[in-house]
């Protein structure tokens, strides 16, 4: 039987400090571009507004999450994220997504193929986009997915049931170009990749204070023809080939603490617009980078004396996680030893989108 792909079912999640569409893959196209060009379609791309789809005109609002059973015995469910253009007819599968992880697990039990237990559902998530796996502890009380709590996440509004997210360590190297601090483009960088591969930098070395906002630091067209220059160098060295037209690897200014409780303040790029937070993976990242003896973060961060919990602070507020790293020796490579994140998700809506028909398209 051929399915209809004029109505799709659909639920629209706030994961983290992120919001997208939420599908089975049963229910979108087989064929990924047919998929694409139907989720262009759903999030109403190519169009600055996305004023005919889901979209929010911003790429923090025009992500989807792809869920369907895994064949994978260490996981549950396959999770593969999407980056939709806003205004590009161009969907994206070269990376990670952490905030959307968050409401994974809740829909994955919602949709029925994780069984929900009394209390708390583990849910073992496998990340398509790079391999690597998660576990996320979801709220069910009653056997029931309960979005309801006390946990506040910075930046966003209100409060939610926390879901626990732990990474266990990832298959590759966390540092893919086999250095703790190495020169780009005259700048100093520490390249990392616990879970998203990112490229750290001192924000004083830039010229800038990292303080700024992200519309001052996107106004910059100097900052940005050197970024551009550092994140194309750094994506052969990183293994990541031509990253001209992808969204990885990030990259992420370093800054002191504003506050008493915080370890590093940020500025991420993804790649050209600056991040008006910081991504799941993005900050794990920073987590580890900062603390490995040598690195870019040296001088800039000021970690915690004892225990694992890290403040990374981002432009509206700051991100708490757990990290702990190795720092080698002895011809062991430093490497991430653990990572866990409290986010918050919430189901927005349940039901049926309609795609704009094919053929239809126009950028504005």
């Amino acid at each position: 039987m051929t399915r209809r792909h004029d109505e799709v079912r659909c639920m629209l999640m706030r994961g983290g400090t992120s919001k997208g569409a939420y599908f089975l893959a049963d229910d979108l196209p087989a064929d990924p571009a047919e998929r694409d060009g139907l989720l262009l379609r759903v999030m109403g791309s190519p169009d600055p507004r996305q004023i005919d789809g889901l979209g929010g005109g911003h790429p923090l609002t025009s992500k989807v999450a792809v869920v369907a059973p895994s064949t994978d015995p260490a996981a549950d469910v396959d999770y593969l994220f999407l980056q939709v253009a806003v205004d590009a007819a161009e969907v994206s599968d070269r990376q990670n997504c952490g905030n959307l992880l968050a409401g994974v697990g809740p829909f994955a039990v919602e949709r029925g193929l994780v069984p929900a237990r009394e209390g708390t559902t583990a849910v073992r998530i496998r990340m398509v986009n790079s391999g690597d796996h998660a576990v996320a502890q979801v709220p069910t009380p009653g056997g029931r997915v309960s979005y309801a709590g006390d946990a506040e996440i910075s930046g966003v509004p209100g409060a939610a049931a926390p879901v626990v997210v732990d990474f266990p360590p990832g298959a590759g190297p966390l540092l893919p170009t086999g250095k703790v601090r190495e020169e780009i483009a005259g700048v100093r960088v520490t390249c990392v990749d616990n879970g998203m591969p990112v490229v750290l930098m001192a924000a004083a070395d830039l010229g800038v204070t990292g303080y700024e906002s992200p519309a001052e630091l996107e106004a910059d067209r100097e900052l940005a023809a050197r970024l551009r220059e550092i994140r194309l160098a750094a994506g052969h060295l990183m293994g990541l080939g031509d990253v001209e037209h992808t969204t990885v690897p990030k990259l992420t200014l370093l800054a002191p603490p504003r506050s008493d409780q915080g370890a590093v303040t940020t500025r991420t790029f993804i790649p050209v617009r600056c991040h008006t937070s910081i991504g799941v993976l993005g900050a794990a990242g920073v987590a580890a980078g900062i603390r490995l003896a040598g690195s870019v973060g040296e001088g800039v961060a000021r970690l915690p004396e004892r225990g694992d919990r890290v403040r990374v602070e981002h432009p509206t507020g700051f991100f708490d996680l757990e990290s702990a790293v190795d720092q080698g020796g002895d011809g062991a490579p430093p490497a991430a030893r653990r990572t866990a994140v409290v986010r918050t998700a919430r189901k927005i809506f349940d039901g049926t989108v309609f795609p704009r028909p094919a053929g239809t398209a126009r950028a504005t």
